[in-house]
């Protein structure tokens, strides 16, 4: 199957045979304008409908001391919901890649030209955080809240369909997860799996409709950002919530994992939070 390049892709390595390089280059990484894809779900760029971040996990960094000896970690990124632009995955991997065969000083300095290149790009400024691969915090955690994965629903769609999603007149406070949720890639239509956690208050959300609409994203073709950003604004037009915490997990590929989340305000994530497909 093929699949045509959106515009704002045209000049990004995704997609494409790659050359790996081995010396850093700050050049390689490539912003996508957040803009275009929020347009068609009716979210303003000025007056954003939540607050949210992308979290990344980078499992493939190394670089050499002053010595020339190799120093790996694992690192964490978080870019503000806010920032004009994301930064395409494969042109991040390659970034950091680029740090293999690059002397730096200290830690320090990795991270700090880290912090400085990737909030460059994203045109806001980015936490980072370097672990150790063996740091407590990526160790693996099960999602908090009910299951509705081994609810017996019958399913025959498998594009986006808000319609499923309906409510009943009892306010609730509760948190729901599902590890069903699939989408593709916009440009290489390889598969990005995940997880999804949902916590609100609110009118009841029917959960076989809940269930049967994350299902739905199974042949949808988006980023992972904007998948998280479609599935926020169509449970607050549909389900009407008071507050509202839709957070994704999506498996790692190519060392790397994105985890974002958007959220009413005053809303936060659990934290900290990996999953074992991660």
């Amino acid at each position: 199957m093929t699949h045509d390049r959106p515009e704002i892709l045209q000049d990004a390595p995704l997609g494409r045979d790659s050359a790996y390089p081995e010396q850093y280059d700050a050049g390689l990484l490539y912003p996508i304008e957040r803009a275009a894809n929020r347009k068609p779900l009716g979210i303003e760029e000025r007056k954003l409908p939540f607050i949210g971040e992308d979290e990344w996990h980078a499992f493939e960094l190394s670089w050499l001391n002053g010595r020339g000896k190799p120093v790996v970690a694992v690192a964490r990124f978080r870019l503000p919901a806010e920032s004009p632009c994301l930064i395409e995955s494969k042109s991040w991997k390659l970034y950091l890649n680029s740090f293999n065969q690059t002397r730096f000083a200290s830690r320090d300095e990795v991270r700090e030209t880290l912090l400085r290149d990737l909030s460059a790009v994203a045109g806001a400024p980015i936490v980072v955080d370097l672990l150790g691969v063996d740091d407590e915090a990526l160790m693996p955690r099960q999602l908090p809240g009910e299951c509705l994965d081994e609810l017996d629903i019958e399913i025959d769609d498998y594009t986006p369909s808000p319609a499923l999603l309906s409510v009943g007149d009892t306010i609730v406070e509760e948190t729901l997860h599902s590890h069903l949720l699939k989408s593709n890639c916009p440009v290489t239509g390889q598969p990005d799996w995940g997880s999804v956690m949902i916590r609100y208050r609110g009118p009841r959300i029917e959960r076989e409709g809940l269930l049967k609409y994350l299902v739905s994203y199974r042949q949808h073709q988006d980023f992972h950002e904007h998948c998280v950003e479609h599935l926020f604004m169509d449970l607050m037009a549909r389900t009407k919530p008071e507050r509202l915490l839709v957070l994704a997990r999506y498996v790692r590929r190519g060392g790397l994992d994105i985890s974002p989340w958007r959220g009413t305000p005053g809303e936060r994530p659990p934290e900290p939070l990996r999953l074992a497909r991660q």
